[in-house]
């Protein structure tokens, strides 16, 4: 608390400044009130519907009573209801005074594509940090780039890319907590590996294109499947049942080679009950970086059954990623002779990988309080990299060469995954109870092949192993999810989750050093809040989340087993304001760890962060999220973070020695981050948006010293969609422009650190960097049918 109070009174004038910013207030013309309730079918509030006025950018969402209010001048309108889903709902009127407008949605099975998420989502008006993306929202920037691109302008958010331009391997950063402490879902399943914990999303090529909607929790956020959210959680929803038989051909190109192809097709509904969609892709960049190429093949398919208490779905969606290596970034010469070079020069170093995921879901409503929903999931994935080595010790390759033979190998992974998901939900009335159960096994073999040598053993084969080792996981959880209300003014949020863990894995890694792992572990990570609704147009929400995660594979590996399991204790308070013209969010959040397994800046050999575990540390923050329609054809958005994210102790052992840099900076965690957008729409095909991103300087390593320090940067992207509506074969053309790094700033916005030597005290580094892209530009076109 004492760490809160002090953080708050150095920011207090930045916070009044920024509040003093968005303030504002309407004079003019008389205006009238158009009001009322959003329910659903049974007759129960929806909170979190967005309402649009037709046209025009004014518009609010319903609150936790599924109460909505606008005030507008005299006139004729339509106001366009949303609820996640691609279909919406239109009403009509004359205003002349106030009006009182109620809506209550069918039985859409439209709707129903929700279930599939509802239980890791948090409710618009949950006491939960969080952010939703719809289709429309990144689609009109959605030119080739993976979805952490796309991602850029959300809160606290710090997105990066080996090869520099946002395809191939990316990455994901929120709250300084990287992609091994990110939870991502799709459609309810678990998609980070189950080994590393981390997300590859270069196995999602072009998914954003299957992307119906997405919600980004920050900090711990509700109960989810799969490893514990330490940062974040991203839950995704692929495409919903579409009413219309449709499709799209969409072809974009632009910078360093890149180009996309995509075609999607829908049956719409057949005979009202059967809906069958697709997609096929194709992404290729040749990278910033020299001969960084990214090549991307993917498909999405999915066949859908509904009546008007059944939504059954088969989906079945992967494709293989071929990638030239840039892992390990340059060196500060390196950078400074020329910033696009790549040191690597055996023709193939590259990375290949398949994936395919097959997922069935099954959601019935049983009758207006009682619904359940099953989820099963099977991912088949394999695939190796393959490196050059030259002048190599025997031993070191199972004998299979002799000392000083050059080698070429490959790495192989080859793994299963299985899940299987059931949540059951009760609503009546203000109560909603969401009970949920889920399994997952993975099986994994790491083994390593000789493909080539210039000395060979005797005896000596091409494709012998030299190393091989066996992984299982089995992660069982169970939870349930309370929402009730105390008072007509105070809802109330309980979420309790077991989760149960076992991973096994025994041979040899690729250093040929044993691994014997046998660890079981067994969290209770319960989570509370309350919002409360001050009046129609302000809420307050404070919550508390407590997390467990265990260590992933790397982490095994680097600290000679004897590392620790880490605990999270996050604490959430936040203020949410909206009017027809003004959406405003911000939150203060305390997370306090115990064992947090920190990065070192340091990679181990196929270029993954190593982690170390720090007895105590904390993340303290600030996030003041906003929406402003300044006008029918302005729109501004604007975010900043910022925050205090600190070891309060750290003790490094290096050379047989302990050496104390006491309170120090976490690593890869900017205490400043900003993201802005400012959006003219002079009609309603015609869109143009200037978007600005911040982030301060940052530390590659733990220890503070300013040789692992890398400055902050400000860039700049330009974004235009114009869509063409057509009478005739197409339904419509949309023309879609981005030109990222406007003013083509050369920035680095990732790094890493070895700590080799001492010198006295001090610790001296040795630093890589991870050039990004100076100003580049992406064009393309979508024809809709």
């Amino acid at each position: 608390m004492k760490n809160l109070l002090s953080f708050l009174r150095r920011q207090e004038s930045t916070f009044v400044l920024f509040v003093l910013l968005f303030s504002f207030s309407s004079v003019g013309q008389e205006t009238f009130k158009v009001y009322g309730i959003f329910t659903d079918d049974t007759g129960e509030p929806l909170p979190g519907v967005n309402v649009l006025v037709k046209g025009t950018t004014t518009g609010t969402q319903t609150d936790f009573d599924g109460k909505y209010t606008l005030e507008l001048p005299k006139g004729q309108y339509t106001l366009v209801y949303s609820f996640l889903a691609p279909q919406v709902i239109e009403r009509s009127f004359y205003l002349d005074s106030d009006l009182e407008l109620n809506v209550q949605i069918g039985k859409e099975p439209e709707l129903l594509d929700e279930v599939l998420v509802k239980a890791v989502r948090a409710q618009a008006t949950s006491p939960i940090t969080h952010s939703n993306v719809k289709k429309e929202d990144f689609e009109k920037r959605n030119l080739g780039q993976d979805i952490p691109a796309l991602l850029n302008y959300l809160p606290s958010v710090v997105t990066s890319s080996d090869a520099g331009a946002g395809i191939g391997y990316t990455y994901l950063r929120v709250r300084g907590s990287d992609a091994t402490r990110i939870n991502i879902t799709i459609n309810g399943i678990s998609y980070n590996d189950s080994e590393s914990q981390g997300t590859f999303w270069v196995n999602l090529g072009d998914f954003a294109s299957s992307t119906q909607s997405l919600q980004l929790q920050r900090g711990v956020g509700t109960s989810t499947n799969g490893s514990g959210a330490f940062g974040a959680s991203l839950n995704i929803l692929t495409d919903a049942v579409s009413n219309d038989a449709g499709g799209e051909i969409s072809n974009s190109f632009g910078s360093y080679g890149t180009r996309k192809h995509t075609v999607k097709f829908t049956t719409g509904k057949i005979s009202d009950q059967f809906e069958f969609a697709g997609r096929l892709s194709n992404i290729y960049s040749d990278g910033y970086v020299d001969r960084a190429f990214t090549d991307l093949k993917s498909y999405f398919l999915q066949g859908s059954y509904f009546d008007e208490n059944t939504l059954i779905k088969a989906l079945a969606f992967g494709g293989e990623e071929h990638t030239y290596q840039a892992w390990y970034g340059l060196s500060a010469s390196e950078l400074e002779e020329d910033r696009r070079q790549n040191p690597y020069t055996y023709d193939n170093e590259t990375d290949n990988y398949w994936q395919n995921h097959y997922q069935l879901h099954w959601n019935e409503k049983l009758n207006n309080r009682w619904s359940t929903n099953l989820g099963l999931n099977y991912t088949k994935g394999e695939g190796y990299f393959e490196q050059f080595k030259d002048d190599r010790d025997a031993a070191d390759y199972n004998n299979l060469i002799n000392d000083g033979s050059d080698v070429i190998v490959r790495r192989w992974l080859d793994n299963h995954f299985y899940v299987m998901n059931g949540t059951v939900t009760y609503k009546e009335n203000a109560t909603e109870i969401i009970s949920g159960a889920s399994v997952s096994i993975y099986k994994n073999d790491h083994f390593g092949e000789l493909i080539w040598g210039s000395d060979l053993a005797p005896n000596t084969n091409i494709n012998d192993r030299y190393y091989f080792s066996t992984s299982d996981k089995t992660d069982w959880s169970i939870f349930s999810k309370f929402n009730f209300r105390v008072s007509s003014n105070l809802k109330a949020f309980v979420d309790l989750q077991g989760r149960f863990v076992n991973y096994k894995t025994v041979g040899l890694t690729s250093n040929r050093a044993p691994i014997d792992v046998d660890e079981t572990y067994s969290f209770f990570n319960p989570k509370l809040g309350l919002t409360y609704k001050i009046n129609n147009h302000h809420s307050l929400y404070a919550s508390y989340a407590k997390a467990n995660k265990e260590p992933n594979r790397n982490d095994f590996e680097s600290n000679a087993y004897q590392v620790k399991h880490e605990t999270l204790n996050d604490f959430e308070l936040g203020w949410r304001f909206a009017n027809d013209k003004l959406s405003f969010n911000t939150n203060v959040y305390y997370m306090n760890y115990k064992n947090q397994l920190v990065l070192t800046g340091a990679l181990d050999n196929s270029g993954e962060y190593l982690r170390e575990n720090i007895d105590k540390s904390y993340r303290l923050g600030i996030e003041v999220d906003a929406n402003l329609n300044i006008s029918e054809n302005w729109i501004f958005n604007s975010n900043i973070a910022i925050s205090e994210n600190k070891i309060n102790e750290l003790i490094i052992d290096r050379d047989g020695g302990l050496n104390n840099f006491g309170k120090t900076n976490i690593a890869f965690s900017p205490s400043f981050i900003s993201g802005n957008s400012v959006t003219y729409k002079p009609n309603q095909n015609l869109q143009l948006t200037l978007l600005g991103k911040y982030v301060s300087s940052q530390y590659l390593s733990n220890t503070d010293t300013e040789a692992s320090k890398i400055d902050g940067y400000f860039v700049s992207d330009f974004n235009a969609m114009y869509e063409l509506k057509m009478n005739n074969i197409f339904k419509s053309i949309v023309f879609k422009g981005l030109v990222n790094n406007l003013f083509s700033k050369e920035y680095v916005d990732r790094g890493y650190t070895y700590l080799n030597t001492w010198s006295g005290p001090t610790a001296i580094e040795e630093q890589g960097y991870y050039p990004q892209a100076t100003i580049n530009f992406l064009i393309g076109v979508t024809l809709k049918f």
